[in-house]
């Protein structure tokens, strides 16, 4: 038998990090530990000092666990210095754990979640779910650490109704989101919720908190996990997951079957990017290069760690107080500066073809998509757009072009609340079945993807002096 082509090396470890990366929090930190790899030295947002920095410096810093910002400073900065940004988004649509969980229906233990961003929920049904997320843990010396988890096997589900049951329900894929998603988790749940010891502990104290809120099995997982009692966990942020592994499928390995590529395809590809830069490029610009991946694009950005945040400026006005750029100036950083604004695009797709403009319709493993839109759900302007089509062309990456139909409506990215500061053009990369619990993408469109980034940080400092527009 014929052997399959074998998958493309920047594909595979793509897949490797979707695993890895079940929430913004576990996605943070691998990013985190590539950067580490890399030679990017971490340090603290909090505690930055501006002289701490260096000329020709890599660093990298968090927020919140899930959101990052990574940058290279130029050997040599001058008047004309400017940013060079690449900007995504680390959360996708996902179940959460509520506040208070414990649900008992029936004889089943279930799990009470909220919905996150604008799922396709019906796919959510019949998969093996996992939980993932992080703990607030309260130590021995009366100190407080947050701890990421993952628990990586099957925990949950959410079964289908059976079709003899209600054929209008599944025909029509109706749901509601607040009694149909309720997850199961096990059976017997008198029995597994201790109930013998349900009102009180042996000292005859109120149970705490946590206890009260959530499933005491529920609790005792967490607790072995982290190696710590079940009193010790004061709070967490948990999320379900799809636990089958994302791969790379297809007859000819041309596609990748995974969750969460709406956007963590952009956050993995710009970091890479950005370390192929420091360590490999021969080029030595005078521009500041940086990639930032914000949390909570999928719910609108307004947080403390979304793009709505003061992230993107008081990383600039760091860079301003260096003294090799107090010349330069925060405005005159902005005006100089250029933000590409990257999140997955909509593939053609071959059963649904009346949905989208046919004459901007673009198709996977073709190369990366520039997405425009007249009423600014997109910042892609002739003067972005061309000077990123320059970029690709230095490097030999094929372009695309979407356009929503005017009869459709059209989602969203960053790019708008970014591009109040400074130049933005808006891109993706095609995909199938967007917020779906299992997207589908190009194989061969992951390493386009990082060799267009990089072309940016090698190339825009030079290519941006072709074309002036005030």
């Amino acid at each position: 038998m014929k052997l399959l082509p074998t998958p493309p090396a920047d594909a595979t470890k793509f897949c490797n990090f979707i695993t890895g990366s079940p929430t913004p929090f576990q996605a943070v930190a691998n990013l985190s530990a590539r950067l580490v790899e890399s030679g990017f030295k971490p340090i603290s947002e909090r505690l930055l000092n501006s002289a701490e920095l260096a000329n020709g410096g890599k660093y990298f810093y968090t927020r919140n666990q899930s959101s990052l910002v990574a940058f290279t400073l130029p050997k040599n900065p001058s008047p004309t210095t400017a940013i060079s940004i690449v900007a995504g988004h680390t959360d996708s649509p996902c179940l959460k754990i509520r506040p208070v969980s414990k649900r008992e229906t029936h004889g089943y233990l279930q799990i009470g979640v909220e919905t996150y961003g604008g799922g396709t929920w019906p796919t959510w049904f019949d998969r093996d779910l996992g939980l993932a997320g992080r703990v607030i843990v309260a130590q021995d010396d009366g100190k407080f650490v947050s701890k990421l988890i993952n628990l990586h096997r099957p925990l949950m589900r959410i079964p289908n109704l059976a079709p003899h049951l209600d054929r209008t329900l599944i025909d029509e894929m109706k749901i509601n989101k607040e009694t149909n998603i309720r997850p199961i988790a096990g059976l017997a749940a008198e029995i597994l919720n201790e109930k013998k010891d349900k009102a009180e502990t042996s000292n005859g104290e109120k149970k705490s908190g946590m206890q009260e809120r959530h499933d005491p099995m529920l609790l005792k997982m967490i607790a072995e996990e982290l190696d710590c009692g079940v009193e010790h966990i004061q709070d967490f942020e948990l999320s379900l997951y799809d636990v089958q592994p994302a791969q790379v499928g297809g007859m000819s390995n041309e596609f990748i079957f995974a969750a969460r590529m709406d956007n963590l395809m952009t956050s993995y590809s710009a970091i890479e990017a950005l370390c192929e830069h420091a360590t490999t490029s021969k080029t030595d610009d005078d521009n500041v290069h940086a990639v930032i991946v914000f949390d909570n694009e999928e719910i609108g950005s307004i947080s403390n760690h979304g793009a709505e945040s003061n992230i993107l400026p008081s990383f600039v006005e760091r860079i301003v107080a260096m003294p090799e750029f107090a010349e330069i100036g925060y405005q005159r950083m902005l005006a100089h500066s250029f933000l590409i604004s990257a999140d997955m695009g909509h593939a053609l797709h071959p059963n649904y073809s009346d949905k989208y403009e046919l004459n901007n319709s673009p198709k996977m493993n073709a190369g990366p998509v520039i997405k425009t839109n007249a009423n600014g759900r997109y910042t892609s302007t002739a003067q972005t757009t061309f000077l990123l089509r320059q970029v690709a062309k230095k490097v030999g990456v094929p372009l695309q072009d979407y356009e929503v139909r005017n009869d459709s409506s059209c989602g969203s990215t960053i790019g708008p609340h970014l591009s109040t500061y400074l130049r933005t053009v808006d891109i993706g990369l095609a995909t199938l079945a967007m917020h779906s619990i299992r997207e589908t993408a190009g194989s061969a469109d992951v390493r386009m993807y990082i060799d267009l980034f990089k072309g940016f940080f090698d190339h825009f400092a030079e290519i941006d002096k072709a074309l002036k527009v005030d």
